[in-house]
């Protein structure tokens, strides 16, 4: 099974438009090759179709669930007939177990995946489950997301832990970059320039840690001198391991989110 050419989204905010729009810039699928089931007219690539109504005719090779979890039972009643039998149902929705997802869809494959935003950019990250697939609709399923970023295969017990690193973790990125262009403020600096500083900081930093060798422990280590400033700087985010301690409780709070969301659309 290749890539799939024609895809039906079934809802289409943030999340599902930025991965749309990346799918169609870099040609993995043609803008007349996709239909977008939403509740009133968007702005969408060009040759994308879209209506409250799925069309008649063949069913699609995939059917993407870009909806939010709590409109599951919904949209199931709406369109789990028009669909039965589809080759491959791929659901972004935070919390939704696979089982939950076949109790209410007929489907040959249902994939989970996990994307964040930066997918729009081909820089995301994508995280996917499936007990259903065989070895031909895993593949098709990663073919369709390599165009997103990096695709990772993850075990059904890490699934939600992934998706507070991954899937949420760009905002807690953008958390951080709006805290060090506040605290450079605090510390004098404009604030429009100290935001243009803390953009260009991370970015920077980060590119040179997804291409380094060094570990970003030892990146870090290699700006710090002993005795210098930075140095200074990195005791006060070590001390008690504060900075790992607040990750992790943040981690742990949006995964006990993802496993409340997961019961309720058990029923």
């Amino acid at each position: 099974m290749s890539t799939p050419k024609t895809l039906w989204l079934i809802g289409c905010g943030n999340m599902a438009g930025a991965m749309l729009r990346r799918w169609i810039a870099t040609g993995a699928v043609r803008g007349e090759d996709v239909f977008v089931l939403n509740r009133s007219d968007r702005e969408l690539p060009e040759g994308v179709r879209q209506g409250r109504v799925l069309p008649d005719g063949p069913l699609p090779e995939a059917v993407m669930l870009g909806i939010k979890p709590q409109q599951l039972d919904g949209i199931a009643q709406q369109i789990a007939d028009r669909i039965t039998g589809v080759p491959m149902l791929v659901s972004i929705l935070a919390g939704v177990e696979e089982a939950a997802l076949a109790a209410r869809f007929d489907a040959r494959a249902i994939i989970r995946a996990m994307p964040n935003l930066p997918v729009e950019i081909g820089k995301g990250v994508v995280a996917l489950h499936s007990d259903s697939a065989n070895a031909a609709a895993r593949a098709s399923a990663e073919a369709l997301m390599a165009p997103l970023g990096l695709t990772e295969w993850v075990d059904v017990a890490q699934f939600d832990a992934v998706t507070a690193l991954a899937g949420s973790g760009p905002a807690f990125v953008y958390r951080f970059i709006d805290a060090l262009a506040e605290a450079g403020a605090a510390v004098g600096i404009p604030a429009d320039q100290a935001l243009r500083l803390a953009l260009a900081t991370v970015e920077g930093g980060a590119l040179l840690a997804a291409q380094a060798s060094d570990s970003p422990a030892a990146l870090a280590d290699k700006v710090a001198s002993p005795g210098g400033s930075t140095r200074k700087g990195l005791d006060v985010l070590d001390a008690d391991a504060a900075l790992v301690r607040l990750l992790t409780a943040t981690l742990e709070a949006s995964e006990r989110r993802n496993a409340e969301m997961a019961a309720a659309a058990r029923g």
